[in-house]
């Protein structure tokens, strides 16, 4: 049941976002919104995961993960159904605010999941559930258009059908909730108290800046491809359908790759190499958005998808980096809470540029300036070192 609810979980952790890339237009001309109020919509997900997941350990460890993470989806539900029928941008902000605070519970929660459930498949339960969240990434990305025609060319049907899905992953929390098994001390959701406070500040500590430092800036990296990959190619002249086929081609390829990179990743002593392998994947590809995006689509969106790989390669890495679950959840808290605190200005700032530059080359120049700088954390943040 622990399975089925991590894998339900994950499906779920993304196509509140990335349905939106596709119909991003459409939604834009309705509700009247500029390219910087797009630009924020962009960074709503960012803002949550900062904001909202920094309190998610403190939840965990007051009510249990497994009861938190269920209402965590159900929040995530209704804010994804409430969503689609908003009649302004304002109104549409919060909402899609409200669907992301119960992402950015369950995105901190997940992995402190993993080392409590399963300590010794780290890496392959991780590479499983990240698998998961690709397979909601690609659905969302490739389906919502069709979702959308199906209903008239409505986008708020195309968005507002992924609630269901929402939906169906509350009640295996839910089971696992009512029975909570009793663990020992130190592991977060058991029935055997508080876990103690691991050793040391984790502010203080290099390697967590590092992880945190990697993972900020591989989220803003995604949330801007999340955001403007399907615009930039409408904007070379692609249909509506084909961007949103090759930005699920980008999300789809996470798939294979998510479930083979964390497993690979756990039996590395380091994994700076492979990070930084990744990172030079996602500058090829913004390059060649740079370039023309209309000279090989396909290609970018291959490399742009390899790049996406580091989001699961960080999760694995905070996995290893703590010794136990109770380390694990506050490093996770930490590097994912100040990461996408620090990643809350890239796609704004791509919004702005966009509304002022004439084309995408401005834009984007910020963004491979970003990449570089993900690549050079990678090396720290991929250490053989353990915290706590």
């Amino acid at each position: 049941m622990a399975v089925v609810a991590l894998v339900l979980a994950a499906v779920n952790l993304r196509p509140g976002v990335t349905s939106l890339g596709p119909v991003l237009e459409e939604v834009r001309d309705s509700l009247d919104m500029s390219g910087s109020v797009t630009g924020l919509v962009t960074s709503v997900p960012a803002v949550c995961f900062a904001v909202v997941g920094s309190t998610a350990p403190l939840l965990a460890r007051r009510f249990g993960a497994s009861g938190v993470i269920a209402v965590a989806g159900a929040v995530l539900a209704v804010g994804l159904a409430l969503r689609s029928f908003a009649l302004d941008p304002v109104l549409f902000v919060v909402l899609t605010a409200l669907s992301l605070a119960g992402i950015a519970v369950a995105n901190v929660l997940l992995p402190m999941v993993v080392k409590q459930r399963f300590p010794d498949r780290v890496g392959a339960m991780t590479g499983l559930y990240s698998m998961a969240l690709n397979v909601g990434a690609s659905s969302a990305a490739a389906l919502t258009v069709p979702l959308a025609e199906s209903f008239g060319g409505d986008w708020r049907y195309g968005l507002g059908a992924w609630s269901v899905l929402a939906a169906l992953a509350v009640p295996p929390w839910l089971f696992l909730a009512r029975r909570r098994t009793k663990l020992p001390a130190g592991h977060i959701g058991g029935t055997a108290g508080p876990p103690p406070a691991a050793g040391g500040r984790l502010s203080r500590d290099p390697t967590a800046w590092a992880l945190a430092v990697y993972f900020g800036l591989q989220a803003s990296s995604a949330y801007i491809i999340i955001g403007w990959l399907p615009q930039i190619f409408r904007d070379a002249g692609l249909s509506a359908g084909t961007a949103g086929l090759l930005f699920s081609v980008s999300s789809l390829l996470g798939v294979p790759l998510s479930l083979a990179l964390p497993a690979a990743a756990g039996r590395l002593r380091h994994q700076s190499g492979l990070a930084a392998g990744i990172g030079m994947c996602g500058f090829a590809g913004f390059a060649g958005l740079w370039f023309d995006p209309a000279l090989a689509p396909w290609l970018w969106a291959v490399l742009l998808g390899v790049a996406n790989c580091s989001f699961p390669l960080a999760l694995t890495m905070i996995g290893m980096r703590g010794r136990d679950s109770a380390t694990v959840a506050r490093l996770s808290g930490f590097a994912q809470s100040t990461g996408y605190a620090l990643s809350i200005p890239g796609p704004l700032v791509v919004g702005i540029l966009y509304d002022r530059a004439d084309g995408w080359r401005l834009p984007l120049t910020f963004v491979l300036l970003l990449t570089l700088v993900q690549i050079a954390a990678a090396v720290p943040a991929g250490r053989d070192r353990q915290i706590g």
